[in-house]
């Protein structure tokens, strides 16, 4: 019995109007139903393009030429419209705030089946079992932005489920959420897919994180062709993904490391099927043992204290209890938690923008509550998640140099800081460009530089990653990581476990508003408490030192760190 694909693309090709050349180019694909499919690839290389293709975003609502042919369920998507091919195609956004309408996660749900007049005894019935399908039915009456990450995805999702789509397209699902959340839903996607004849399709560059839990396929998109089309297995084993700047997962690297040959044999796609041979397990662990670990660097003197700080923005809502740490001189570290536990609430602290209801911020010896805001940002930088949020110029060199300006700072001395921040940061071959024609990695380099010109002793950074691929990552980590080498501390308010294992030796742990530890990196990330509490997830790196035998997990992920600062990655 031959079985038709739902989804069929036939040497398609797609050019945007503002586009001078195709973003798909041949595209040649064919999904069948009840297929679990990760699209993959680095940025701009033309996955969200597929999707919006597959969902009808292209053509009703993106508009440019195509050629070549898709259908889906048997229809070529040019003879649908958007409001059909939704009937087939159910899509959970990336940003999950954009998508909701309702007042309420119950009205919201109900959104699709009040525009077609469905009966309000039906609307209730079916609003009620696609909640009860998500464990989300408790939260009905609650407003969406009452919701966490992981609730807020259970509601956009059902509110695509109560029309019973054929297919599930899930755009980016992790990158708004936290490590913890994200297990989460890439476990409700899997039971989905498993109970559920449905046909899912995750677009994501966070491989690792997806492959939590099994998919048929993964199709790999690079400069809009299709690079790979193979099971996890064949894929982890081969040099597709290091070739197309594609992170492979954490334990496939640490095995290479230390000299095994993964091969589709070894079934190493999913840490859960991973197959070592005793003789495998002992190049781990002869890897493990084979350097001593680097000496600890000496002791630097402080820069910042926090000390016993309470803070509450509403009276009888304490936001921070007692929290009390100590940053020194030309540290790099993480600050990590929970949504809510209180991370942004503590950089607003450190840069004045709130004060304390008890304790005290001393930067430099001195309490900030003697400073204006305006007198703290010349010791402590802050630098927001999105760089469109903090550039207010036209052209590179304003932006960076309107600090300076309003601080009345002398032009001659202006002109030097600009040239000098620019340099630092490579920007001043672009320094007469307008800021709207850079990359966002580039605009997030503009407003780090905008504030290094002010010459702060600490740079304070919200989520520097987020949403990008391995490659603009690793740029923009590198990046921070000279200008920490330069001697500025940085602190970096994050979700991202890669970024705190490779480039941040302390992380400072929050739950609830208080600090819940204080260790490396690799302790952290081994302590089941505090990843509980700080709603983290075990690294891949802990189940391979189990599955070869060591007993020591932290020293292991310690021995993969060290080796990935040996090797400068």
């Amino acid at each position: 019995m031959n079985i038709k694909p739902i989804i069929e693309f036939r040497d398609f090709s797609f050019q945007y109007f503002t586009q001078s050349e195709p973003t798909l180019r041949g595209i040649t694909l064919q999904i069948f139903p009840g297929e679990k499919v990760l699209i993959a690839g680095p940025s701009g290389s033309g996955k969200s393009t597929l999707g919006h293709c597959i969902n009808g975003l292209i053509p009703f609502y993106y508009k440019g030429e195509s050629r070549g042919t898709l259908t889906v369920n048997g229809v070529e998507t040019k003879q649908q419209n958007i409001f059909r091919l939704s009937k087939v195609v159910g899509t959970v956004l990336q940003d999950t705030d954009c998508q909701f309408v309702g007042l309420t996660a119950g009205e919201d749900i109900a959104f699709s089946m009040e525009n077609d007049r469905v009966a309000l005894p039906e609307m209730k019935e079916r609003v009620l079992k696609a909640a009860q399908m998500l464990d989300m039915d408790r939260w009905l009456t609650l407003s969406p932005f009452e919701l966490s990450g992981g609730q807020k995805q259970r509601t956009a999702l059902a509110g695509v489920m109560v029309d019973d789509v054929d297919v599930l397209l899930f755009d980016e699902p992790l990158a708004n959420l936290d490590p913890a959340t994200g297990k989460q839903a890439i476990e409700i996607i899997h039971d989905i897919c498993r109970d559920r004849t449905k046909t899912v399709i995750i677009i994501e560059h966070r491989l690792e994180d997806v492959l939590h839990r099994e998919v048929d396929r993964v199709i790999l998109i690079d400069d809009g062709q299709i690079a790979a089309d193979m099971d996890a297995h064949s894929l982890v084993a081969s040099d597709v993904l290091k070739t197309h700047g594609i992170r492979e997962p954490l334990y496939v690297t640490a095995l290479k490391y230390a000299g095994v040959r993964v091969t589709p044999a070894s079934r190493a796609g999913y840490m859960q099927t991973l197959r070592l041979s005793a003789a495998e397990k002992q190049q781990v662990v002869d890897w493990h043992n084979a350097v001593q670990p680097p000496p600890p660097p000496p002791e630097k003197p402080p820069v910042l204290r926090v000390e016993h700080v309470d803070f509450s923005y509403d009276a009888g809502k304490q936001v921070l209890s007692d929290v009390s740490f100590v940053i020194r001189e030309g540290e790099m570290l993480s600050l990590v938690g929970r949504n809510g536990a209180g991370k942004s609430t503590i950089a607003k602290l450190m840069c004045g923008f709130e004060r304390p209801d008890r304790g005290r911020i001393l930067c430099g010896g001195e309490d900030i509550a003697k400073k204006s805001i305006k007198e703290i940002a010349e010791q402590i930088g802050y630098v927001m998640q999105n760089p469109n949020q903090m550039i207010s110029q036209t052209l590179i060199r304003d932006e960076v140099a309107l600090g300076l300006k309003l601080r009345g700072t002398d032009k001659d001395e202006t002109e030097d800081r600009v040239q000098n921040a620019l340099s630092i940061c490579g920007l001043r071959p672009f320094r007469k460009w307008p800021v709207a024609s850079l990359s966002y990695g580039q605009k997030k380099r503009v407003t780090i530089a905008a504030i290094l010109a002010l010459d702060p002793k600490i740079i304070i950074l919200d989520e520097p990653t987020a949403g990008q691929d391995y490659r603009h990552y690793s740029e923009i980590m590198d990046f921070l990581r000279a200008i920490n080498e330069r001697g500025i501390t940085v602190l970096m308010i994050t979700h991202d476990m890669h970024l705190m294992q490779e480039y941040t030796p302390r992380v400072i742990a929050l739950s609830d508003g208080q600090v819940i530890a204080d260790r490396s990196a690799a302790a952290i990330l081994t302590d089941a408490d505090v990843i509980g509490q700080a709603n983290l997830k075990e690294t891949s790196l802990y189940a391979l030192a189990q599955l070869a035998g060591i007993p020591d997990g932290t020293a292991f992920v310690q021995r993969f760190i060290d080796e990935e600062r040996r090797r400068g990655l």
